[in-house]
């Protein structure tokens, strides 16, 4: 329902339904990673083969966000959310029918590509958010979207237990993203958002993607922190199954994806990064977030064989990497609603971009090194993170000082008042 989080204008329970919405859309990207051991024993096919797939869900999304977030700045919310909907669970279909890892990786690819909808939301509720509660909303619908990453190797995992195939979790998928059809698209602005560039084509539209890199500063920041430190969550995620599965751990891939739902303390935990962000600002959360990586690579490593200290570690991991991905946010949606869809397709590119690198380097890691390989990739990873923290923090607080842009507190810029109502 509506809370003082958002404006009083806005469709009683549109942040719930987006969060649920960001929860289901985003599970259709993760849930294949329990399920890849299943998947390299049905294709005869080796773990760092197998490993692919998921490879190839995170290349796609990056290249959805691309192609079809920036369109969030001109297009009609509504149309765009029930068209993508529909390719996603055809694609998931396809998937579910795939006869080789070659043709299920394309499914996979046009799959995640088409799932981009979070990407479209995260910019539509900030624009919805009562003033110096940017962070707030960012949060309750990120959190969503962690839990959806987190619980969907949970849900998939299950379902090929019961199911005894991979293949289940794919027609689960596509079911529920069609029943998002029934819902969803009531929540979105039926217009096209304030400030919205209807001059140019497509073509202009992208061509304006790289310029907004060199003209913002706080978007350098946020792209060189989210893709690290989500490289470092990849590696982790990407590799588990087969960390689990392994001798002498030698789990099943339901015990595997229960894993996901040991995370769900500490995804919820970062929910409260968006009222810290609105208070203390980005830097402070940024720096938070990767130390508690930091810390659960540690455990990752000195105690890599303990159900119990991968369970706390995957929660660190969660608090940490959902704690900074809204921090980011929220720096770079301090700018007008008429081009945050952009800002955010560079942003998500970049965090994408670096999970893909992730997911490869850790997988190829673990075949030559086994689990050792996957912790010294993350903690790799999040050295880069730290270093570009450290060099890019006086800087941004210099500029937060003068424009308030980069390290004070968030907040809601007087456009988004102008932002028209969601209406039923």
């Amino acid at each position: 329902m509506t809370t003082a989080a958002t404006r009083p204008d806005v469709k009683r329970g549109t942040l719930p339904v987006f969060a649920t919405a960001t929860a289901i859309t985003v599970a259709n990207i993760y849930f294949t990673q329990p399920l890849l051991d299943q998947i390299a024993h049905d294709f005869g096919i080796s773990a760092s083969a197998a490993g692919l797939v998921a490879t190839a869900g995170q290349i796609g999304y990056a290249l959805g966000i691309v192609a079809v977030v920036p369109l969030a700045d001109r297009a009609r919310l509504r149309r765009l959310s029930r068209v993508l909907l529909a390719v996603t669970a055809v694609a998931l279909l396809a998937g579910a029918v795939a006869p080789s890892v070659a043709l299920l990786g394309l499914a996979t690819l046009a799959l995640s590509a088409s799932t981009v909808l979070p990407q479209v939301i995260m910019p539509t509720v900030a624009s919805m958010a009562a003033p110096g509660r940017a962070g707030r909303v960012l949060g309750a619908v990120g959190t969503g979207l962690t839990m959806g990453a987190l619980l969907s190797r949970t849900a998939s995992g299950l379902i090929a237990q019961a199911a005894g195939t991979w293949r289940a979790g794919f027609l689960v998928a596509a079911a529920a993203t069609a029943a998002l059809l029934l819902v969803l698209p009531r929540y979105m602005p039926a217009g096209r958002p304030a400030g919205a560039a209807t001059s140019g084509g497509y073509g202009r539209l992208l061509a304006s993607l790289p310029r907004l890199l060199v003209d913002h500063a706080p978007l350098r920041l946020s792209a060189a922190l989210g893709a690290t430190a989500f490289a470092s969550f990849s590696a982790f995620w990407s590799t588990l199954a087969f960390h689990l599965t392994a001798p002498p751990i030698g789990l099943g891939p339901a015990v595997v994806g229960l894993f996901g739902l040991c995370s769900v303390p500490g995804a919820l935990a970062a929910r409260y990064s968006g009222r810290l962000t609105d208070r203390w600002g980005p830097l402070a959360v940024n720096t938070v977030a990767v130390a508690s990586a930091v810390a659960a690579f540690v455990l990752f490593g000195v105690a890599g064989r303990s159900l119990v200290a991968l369970a706390v570690g995957c929660n660190l991991l969660g608090y940490g990497v959902t704690s900074g991905q809204t921090a980011n946010q929220a720096r770079i949606f301090t700018a007008g609603p008429g081009m945050r869809g952009r800002l955010n397709t560079v942003y998500m590119f970049a965090v994408f971009g670096g999970g893909a690198t992730g997911s490869a380097v850790a997988g190829v890691l673990f075949s030559s090194f086994g689990w050792h390989g996957v912790v010294a990739s993350g903690l790799g990873f999040l050295l880069l993170a730290a270093l570009t923290l450290a060099w890019h923090a006086p800087r941004a607080r210099r500029a937060g000082t003068r424009r308030g842009d980069g390290s004070g507190p968030t907040r809601t810029d007087a456009d988004t008042a102008a932002t028209p109502a969601v209406r039923g």
